[in-house]
């Protein structure tokens, strides 16, 4: 992938007039009677060769089932449709996800038929069952449940972790993810162990799918502009680890990271009950108890927590859980 700045070119669109530009983004916000919110994130994205430039990145490929969050008036959805895929779009703005059918229907009338949104907090998705099914999707599959391949979204950085860990966890059919956040985030969830950036959201985004950082963002294709830098993220989805408890893993990382200068002896022995047994149980998992979790990979965090599951009693190890 490339570490290009999208420049904006909307002007330049193959199709124009197809998508959303600066003049149909505010007429649309205006109709709707919408001022964007920094509490809900919203940053709308005006520009046709950004928000296609970001599809052909995800590559989304016609008939492709494609799961949209925070699609807010509809850029990127439009651009998602024009390739041929189907969209479930999950919106918590009422009045945008109200708008979004009408959108649709008013720019790309042939494809109504391809899209469906959902009114609902996307941490609030417990399986591909709570989706938005297109009538396309319906009509082919009767009876299925949307499964969708492709995660593409332009993510608000207060909430982009959280939400990236739900769906994966929650919809098993992804197999890529492609989200736009602020660039720290992407920074964040790209990073490699022993790297500044390095923390819990690489870790537990490293759990279900290698991560990359993509292209930045110009500032200039957003609505109203932001004061913080985008890029993408992409990740390919890979078969997660069934020989140990994911949650249990996941409140390891927390512990190390909890005290992110101590060592995992420390860190890891505050949480545990001492730093003697958290050296035992590193010891045992061949981890270097003097090392800091930022030197641990994915695959350290589960051996840790594999040696916590044979060395501590289920009593014991439900203890650790509540003590979180």
């Amino acid at each position: 992938m490339t570490s290009e700045t999208y420049p904006g070119s909307g002007e330049n669109s193959p199709l124009p007039g197809t998508l959303l530009g600066p003049v149909q983004i505010r007429d649309l916000a205006k109709r709707l009677g919408i001022r964007p919110t920094k509490t809900l994130g919203q940053n709308f994205v005006h520009d046709a060769g950004t928000v296609r430039r970001i599809v052909r990145d995800a590559q989304v490929k016609p008939g492709d089932a494609v799961v949209e969050v925070g699609p807010g008036l509809g850029s990127l959805t439009l651009a998602i449709l024009e390739t041929g895929a189907l969209v479930s779009a999950i919106e918590i703005d009422p009045p945008l996800a109200q708008q979004l059918p009408n959108t649709v229907a008013e720019f790309m009338p042939e494809l109504t038929k391809n899209f469906a949104v959902l009114n609902r907090d996307a941490m609030k998705i417990g399986s591909n069952v709570d989706l938005a099914i297109p009538a396309m999707w319906g009509a082919e599959n009767p009876g299925v449940a949307f499964a969708p391949k492709h995660l593409v979204a332009n993510l608000p950085y207060n909430v982009a972790v959280p939400i990236l860990i739900v769906l994966l966890e929650n919809l098993p059919s992804l197999e890529t993810v492609t989200v736009m956040v602020q660039s720290e985030v992407a920074d964040r969830l790209a990073a490699e162990p022993g790297s500044r950036t390095y923390g819990v959201p690489s870790v537990k985004a490293a759990w279900y799918a290698d991560i990359w950082r993509g292209a930045k963002i110009s500032r200039n294709v957003f609505w109203p502009v932001p004061n913080v830098d985008s890029a993408l993220v992409h990740m390919k989805a890979h078969p997660t680890p069934q020989n140990v408890d994911r949650e249990l893993v996941f409140d390891v990382v927390d512990a190390a990271f909890a005290q992110r200068r101590k060592t995992l002896r420390a860190a890891l022995g505050s949480w545990i009950g001492t730093p003697t047994l958290a050296e035992d149980i590193l010891t045992k998992a061949g981890i270097d108890f003097r090392l800091r979790g930022e030197r641990l990979t994915i695959a350290d965090f589960i051996q840790v927590a594999q040696a916590i599951e044979s060395g501590l009693t289920p009593e014991q190890i439900r203890e650790l859980k509540v003590r979180k």
